[in-house]
């Protein structure tokens, strides 16, 4: 079934295109075959935590569209660059002693593995078609000789460069000029080049790394430029013209840019995709996250170890923390936001773990989720949900239903949304003082007090155990420390 409105008509969701800068219906091309592309990793490091949040993101678009237009009428591809330059510097630093071909495969095919695995426990869908960069050479250069053909792409020093002078609205989606760029570019000025502003689609291999045959008569081995593969696998799968491109901010220029200048001059089309989406940044605990300051955080960090704020994360609370604030909007990155989100998914294990989920998703989210995934508002009307579901236990299925839809729950223990491990030290006088805080919040019948203390004790590997003093009546609890 479909989303639709209160008279029964289809719903069309809002979605804020950062090509015309405003919010608008979105109307596909085809409303039986819906598409989108969203530009994936480049398998050269394990994801960081702003590599998760387009991933997410889009997922969530993913699955709003596909209950609009039905499963089978969307498409989603989302792929993997395995062809680039910081691909080939990590498998020398890596793995010295094998030749560069055999040393980037084995970066890539265990880069991608585990990317795969991170955003499975994020509650994320696999898309419809994955295409590999490695995969579409052909095609690459196909578009090389057809830009060169007609006017927009040279050759020079065994290199194909896009004359971007030849592209009167180049700058566009980042609403520049030309002059306006070219004033403010860091880009390499090479001899070769017509304009400062040009950049390389093709370029030469040097001996011992990736390359094939050269496009456009160039003599020896050479391999595509990054803004190159996106263009390729998008027209390949989706078409000349599709629905929705979508990224993070930081790929609106020149990637995104450089993107529409290729397909657009390639294939006289006057758009390469109709609606463009483009997530905010995302820090972490009020700082540009960077290697340098020791707070570059990967996805595998938070799930399988305690190095971001002393515990393991589960990815569904990963999930919900990352959708508390709307797509457009910069994230401050926290531990205090992933505590918050825990807390909330333990109340919701407790309630459904091994309820069966029943029904459409709830029709608030879904309009609020149409809003240009207004998911603040989403995890407002969910609290608002949970609050009706411990006062009537026959909500449970409907809300359990919303939750799978959203990908925010599946059916976790509460153990699972706190994976448990054993502290490293225990400070006795802190537990004792945090066991004294429960007790006298069960005295006071706040229980949802006395659980919060319980869980983040459970959290950093405190197991309590309550009873009753045989002789006073009272009730004492004891810890022990998991193993």
């Amino acid at each position: 079934m479909n989303a639709q409105d209160d008279q029964g008509t289809l719903m069309s969701p809002r979605l804020y295109n950062t090509l015309t800068r405003r919010k608008e219906d979105f109307t596909p091309i085809d409303p039986e075959n819906v598409r989108m592309y969203v530009c994936g990793p480049t398998v050269y490091d394990f994801a960081h935590i702003g590599n998760a949040r387009p991933i997410i993101v889009f997922d969530v678009l993913f699955r709003l569209l596909r209950h609009v237009y039905g499963t089978d009428h969307v498409t989603y591809a989302r792929n993997i660059t395995d062809v680039d330059d910081k691909i080939n510097a990590r498998a020398a630093q890596d793995f010295p002693g094998l030749p560069l071909n055999d040393a980037i495969a084995r970066v890539t095919e265990k880069t991608t593995e585990q990317f795969h695995k991170d955003i499975s426990a994020l509650g994320v869908l696999e898309p419809t078609v994955e295409p590999k960069a490695t995969g579409h050479i052909a095609e690459m250069k196909a578009l090389c000789e057809k830009l060169v053909a007609n006017g927009h792409a040279y050759v020079a020093d065994g290199h194909v460069l896009f004359d971007v002078a030849s592209m009167p609205d180049y700058g566009k989606l980042a609403n520049r000029s030309l002059e306006e760029m070219e004033a403010g570019a860091r880009v390499e000025v090479a001899p070769y080049k017509r304009g400062p502003m040009d950049f390389v689609l093709w370029k030469p291999s040097r001996d011992g790394e990736p390359g094939w045959p050269s496009p456009c008569g160039i003599d020896g081995n050479g391999r595509p430029g990054w803004h190159l593969e996106c263009s390729a696998m998008s027209g390949k799968h989706l078409g000349e013209v599709f629905d929705i491109h979508g990224g993070g901010i930081d790929l609106q220029f020149p990637h995104h840019e450089n993107e529409i200048a290729q397909s657009r001059c390639a294939h006289g089309t006057p758009v390469m995709a109709n609606y463009w989406l483009h997530n905010g940044f995302l820090q972490v605990e009020g700082e540009k996250m960077s290697k340098s300051l020791g707070n570059f955080i990967t996805v595998h960090e938070l799930l399988d170890t305690d190095n971001f704020g002393g515990a393991k994360w589960n990815g569904r609370v990963v999930r919900w923390a990352m959708l508390a604030t709307q797509y457009r909007q910069p994230i401050d990155w926290t531990v205090d936001r992933l505590v918050q989100a825990r807390d909330t998914l333990a109340d919701i294990a407790r309630l459904l773990h091994g309820v069966e989920a029943a029904g459409e998703p709830n029709a608030e989210v879904l309009a609020a989720l149409s809003d240009d995934l207004n998911t603040p508002s989403v995890i407002s009307i969910l609290h608002g949900l949970l609050k009706s579901a411990k006062r009537n236990e026959g909500a449970g299925p409907a809300l359990k239903a919303t939750l799978n839809f959203l990908g925010l729950y599946g059916n976790e223990t509460l153990e699972e949304i706190y994976p448990s491990r054993a502290p490293v030290s225990v400070d006795q006088g802190e537990i004792n003082a945090l066991i004294a805080a429960r007790l006298k919040a069960r005295k006071a019948k706040d229980w949802a007090e006395s659980d919060r203390i319980r869980d983040d004790l459970a959290a950093k590997g405190i197991q309590l155990k309550d009873g009753k003093n045989p002789t006073t009546g009272e009730i004492e609890t004891t810890w022990e420390v998991k193993r």
